[in-house]
């Protein structure tokens, strides 16, 4: 027997494998001891390489041998390798399991804007009534649907470049949603019913007045329309929207695209009266004006102040504060009545 065979021990070689393999603790230690048995100069090769010197039967036999060992240690690492990518994915579960014993942490919700949620309620007041809602608002206008049309005077204040945002001299932005009254009645048979929610802009900026600010604008063209159908419908929206008894009052005023005109005043918790609306019986210039017979048809018109009623029902007084972003204002209105 040569004196490899004899210097190599099976039992004695797979025992200090085993003896190294149960000393590791990281996947790391055991690639060094996939190295140190099956490396290009581990012991293994080593072996494999020194059995040239064999005879030709005791050469096949010792390698037959080795062999078999080496893929008895390759079984033995694979195992374990597999064992510390087990071990490595479980300890990542672990770390992102959820304790549902903990208190749960919870999202902060938005809410719509109060100017908004005022809006959508006027809005399902007025559908009740059988009004149509108008969405698609011009903002940018020009002098003619906005002025002219409307029977506003060249001379009106309101045309003056210190009270009126203006791109030329003939487009603008439009200071009232009234000039949808006109792009209505230009497309539209009679009879009309309708409100039209938007945005409008004056040159003001003080407690109680904004650049931009909102208004809803109501149009009924129809025969037999007359003032007592506006004062009713304007008293019960008053009172459907502050959801109790209010005192009101219509006060003779004057608007060029109406006559009857009147403002209309609600009585605050001091006995002060506050004008938050606008409206009156459609001027017969503006029905003629599309060639509407004025002996067969009448109309009445109305504009109301988003901001205005929605300051008067939760008693701000400062119209600014709805455009600052204050979540600290903003977030009181959370759980409001509106569309709660």
């Amino acid at each position: 027997m040569s004196k490899l065979s004899i210097m190599f021990n099976e039992i004695q070689f797979l025992k200090d494998f085993h003896i190294q393999l149960n000393n590791i603790r990281v996947e790391k230690e055991l690639e060094d001891l996939r190295i140190k048995y099956l490396g290009k100069k581990g012991l293994i090769t080593a072996y494999i390489h020194n059995s040239r010197m064999l005879e030709l039967d005791e050469r096949k036999n010792f390698c037959r041998k080795i062999n078999k060992i080496k893929k008895e240690i390759m079984l033995i690492l694979n195992e374990k390798k597999i064992y510390f990518q087990n071990k490595y994915i479980q300890k990542n579960i672990d770390l992102q399991k959820i304790d549902i014993s903990l208190p749960g942490s919870r999202n902060k919700i938005g809410c719509m804007h109060p100017i908004t949620t005022t809006i959508y309620y006027i809005e399902s007041i007025f559908t009740q009534l059988g009004f149509e809602i108008i969405t698609d608002s011009l903002e940018i206008e020009n002098e003619y649907y906005n002025f002219s049309a409307l029977n506003i005077p060249i001379f009106h204040p309101a045309r003056d470049r210190k009270d009126t945002f203006w791109f030329n001299s003939n487009i603008l932005l439009r200071t009232q949603t009234s000039n949808m009254q006109i792009h209505v009645i230009e497309k539209r048979n009679l009879p009309i019913k309708i409100i039209v929610p938007g945005k409008v802009y004056r040159k003001d900026y003080d407690q109680t007045h904004s650049p931009m600010f909102h208004q809803i604008e109501g149009l009924i063209i129809d025969q037999n329309i007359n003032f007592a159908n506006l004062k009713w419908i304007i008293s019960n929206f008053l009172k459907i929207f502050f959801n109790e008894y209010v005192k009101i009052r219509f006060r003779s005023s004057y608007f060029p695209f109406t006559v009857l005109s009147a403002e209309v005043d609600i009585m605050r918790d001091d006995n002060t009266w506050l004008e938050i609306l606008g409206c009156g019986m459609v001027h017969p210039n503006i029905l003629q004006r599309f060639d509407i017979d004025t002996t067969k048809y009448s109309g009445i018109a109305f504009g109301i102040g988003v901001e205005r009623i929605l300051m008067l029902n939760y008693r701000i007084n400062d119209l600014r504060t709805f455009t600052r972003n204050d979540l600290r204002f903003l977030k009181q209105f959370k759980q409001g009545r509106y569309f709660a």
